[in-house]
């Protein structure tokens, strides 16, 4: 009888070393697609971080026990979603894990600490402006009313993952530029006692403007996903909305969809 389960394990040299890969040969799913399939798992939960070196094709069919043309369909399926790139003269390096953020009501920094992303902030504005008419509508407040405008561009592993643009009532809390670089603004209004209940929630794509790109590190025209959310708390006021814009190539939406009864 076929031998299944078997256990892959680099040797020195590498940095996975102290990773095991359990590639199942009688399988009908094809060995480049489990070995792709379980290094771009290690990337996204930190087994393997940007920078680090998996070595060259030889290498890593030497140490994981497989053929070249499998180890370099695996790799190269992880290069193509932006994970790995190949150096010449260096060998496979670990560029970022995309981030797969789930939708539901919770702030990104929380979800990037969470998968263990190392979230930092920096904040480009925090300062009062007159509403629009889209974010008084949003808001349930006059045209024209004063509200607190914060722009923020926040980063994972020194890579830009997306620019974030929010409006709160003013009075709600005080919102400290300093507090805002070290925590997340759903942190900030929980600590202010406001409890969170619902959201309505848009989400979009469309293309990277010259100004977008910059700020995030993309070329000009990328794929940009994009969210609209306006937030309410347990009294049904709305305290938040936000127009969110994450880098498509570092950042996904996960959907988990029900059959209607």
């Amino acid at each position: 009888m076929a031998k299944t389960g078997d256990r892959a394990r680099a040797t020195p040299g590498s940095a996975l070393d102290a990773l095991h890969f359990a590639l199942d040969r009688t399988s009908p799913v094809p060995l480049y697609y489990q070995l792709a399939q379980q290094l771009e798992a290690a990337i996204e939960h930190g087994a393997l971080t940007p920078g680090n070196l998996l070595g060259n094709e030889i290498d890593l069919s030497t140490r994981l026990g497989l053929s070249r043309p499998t180890v370099r369909q695996a790799i190269q399926s992880l290069v193509d979603k932006g994970l790995l790139v190949r150096r010449r003269g260096v060998g496979t390096q670990v560029v970022h894990s995309q981030v797969k953020r789930p939708l539901e009501l919770s702030s990104l920094y929380d979800d990037l600490e969470t998968a263990g992303q190392g979230p930092t902030t920096d904040v480009v504005r925090n300062e009062r402006v007159p509403a629009t008419a889209d974010v008084a509508a949003a808001l349930g407040i006059p045209e024209g009313s004063e509200v607190t405008l914060l722009e923020r561009l926040r980063a994972t592993h020194g890579q830009p993952v997306a620019f974030l643009c929010n409006y709160l009532p003013p009075a709600l809390l005080d919102l400290d530029t300093a507090r805002l670089e070290s925590t997340g603004l759903y942190r900030l209004l929980r600590s202010a006692g406001i409890t969170l209940h619902s959201a309505r929630q848009t989400v979009g794509a469309r293309s990277a403007t010259a100004e977008e790109a910059a700020l995030l590190r993309e070329k000009e025209g990328a794929a940009l996903l994009t969210m609209q959310r306006t937030a309410y708390d347990d009294t049904g006021r709305p305290v938040e909305y936000g127009t969110h814009i994450y880098r498509a190539s570092r950042y996904a939406f996960d959907f988990q969809l029900l059959v209607r009864p």
